[in-house]
C-alpha cells in the first residue's frame, strides 16, 4: 500500500486490465511522488475545487487529494478508468466526484456546483489528443475574468513551448498570442517519458497559467483571433500580403496601429496584435 492507503498505480492498472488506448491519448501516471509535486505546482489547495480532465486511473487525483485539495471534480471519458476512480473516491469520501463524459463537451461549472467560499482551479494530465483543443476551450470564453484562479496542465513540451513563445521564435504563434493575451503563463518542469505507462515520444511539461485582467480598450477575442489566424496562417509572408485575408485594405490598419507592412507575423509582439485588432475593429463598426 502507499501512504495514501491505496494499491500502487502499477498494481491498479493491473487489476482493472487498463491499457492505454492509443485513440484517447492516454499515457498513464505511476508515480505518486510526481503527481503530488503537479499538485503543489496547482496550489494552494486548501481552500480549492480542482477541476481535473483525463484523471485515468487517478494517479493525479490521488495527489491532488493527498496534498489537501478539498474537492476534486474529475471528467473521464473512458469508462474502464471509473471503477479505479470509484476506489479513490471510496478512500476520500466526500471529496471527490468522478464524471463519465467527454470533457470537450460540458459545462464545467453545472458540473463543480457550489463554489461558496472556495477557489476553482484547473490542473489535469490532459489527453494528448484533445489538450490543445480543451486549453483553447478554458482560454475562449465569453466572460473573462474565467471561472478558475489558474490552470496547472501536463501538455506536449511542444504545445508548452508555444504557449510561452515570445516574438522571433519558430515557436511563436497563434497559440501564443491568445495564451499570453489571456494569461501570464510559464513552463513549471519538464516530465520524462520514463514517468508513463506507456511511455510515450515525446517529453511533456508542465504548464502553469493565471488569467490576468484585461485593458478596458482590449479588443474582443474573436476579433484578434481572427488577425492572428489571418496573420499566421501566411507567416512567412509580410503583414501587407497575409493580411488580405480579412477583406479589407490591411495598408491604413497597419499605419494606424504603427506596425510595418513588410513585418511578418512572427515580428509583431502581443500588444502590436491587440493594436491591430482594434484598428480591424473600428473598420467593421
Amino acid at each position: 500500500m502507499t501512504k495514501d492507503g491505496l494499491p500502487p498505480l502499477r498494481d491498479v492498472i493491473a487489476a482493472y486490465g487498463l491499457s492505454a488506448q492509443k485513440s484517447l491519448g492516454q499515457n498513464f501516471l505511476t508515480d505518486l511522488n510526481l503527481t503530488s509535486r503537479i499538485a503543489r505546482t496547482a496550489g494552494p489547495l486548501e481552500k480549492s475545487i480542482i477541476y481535473e480532465v483525463g484523471p485515468g486511473p487517478g494517479a493525479l487525483t490521488r495527489g491532488l487529494l493527498m496534498s489537501g485539495a478539498a474537492k476534486v471534480v474529475a471528467v473521464e471519458k473512458d469508462a474502464r478508468c471509473i471503477d479505479a476512480l470509484k476506489d479513490v473516491q471510496a478512500a476520500y469520501p466526500g471529496r471527490l466526484d468522478v464524471v463519465e463524459a467527454d470533457a470537450l463537451m460540458v459545462d464545467e461549472m453545472s458540473l463543480i456546483g457550489d463554489t461558496k467560499g472556495f477557489d476553482i482551479r484547473i490542473a489535469s494530465n490532459l489527453p494528448y489528443n484533445v489538450g490543445t483543443a480543451l486549453l483553447l476551450k478554458w482560454l475562449t470564453l465569453d466572460t473573462w475574468t474565467p471561472w478558475y484562479k489558474s490552470m496547472t496542465l501536463m501538455l506536449q513540451k511542444e504545445v508548452g513551448e508555444r504557449i510561452i513563445a515570445q516574438p522571433r521564435t519558430k515557436s511563436y504563434g497563434r497559440l501564443s498570442v491568445i495564451s499570453q493575451h489571456r494569461c501570464r503563463a510559464g513552463i513549471a518542469f519538464d516530465v520524462p517519458a520514463r514517468a508513463f505507462v506507456p511511455p510515450p515520444k515525446v517529453t511533456s511539461c508542465i504548464v502553469r497559467l493565471e488569467p490576468q485582467a484585461h485593458e478596458t480598450d482590449s479588443p474582443p477575442l474573436p476579433v484578434l483571433e481572427k488577425v492572428t489566424a489571418a496573420a499566421f496562417n501566411m507567416r512567412r509572408k509580410m503583414l501587407r500580403s497575409s493580411l488580405k485575408a480579412l477583406g479589407q485594405n490591411p495598408l491604413p490598419l497597419l499605419q494606424a496601429a504603427n506596425i510595418s507592412e513588410t513585418a511578418r507575423a512572427e515580428e509583431l509582439s502581443i500588444a502590436d496584435f491587440c493594436r491591430l485588432a482594434q484598428q480591424y475593429e473600428a473598420v467593421l463598426g
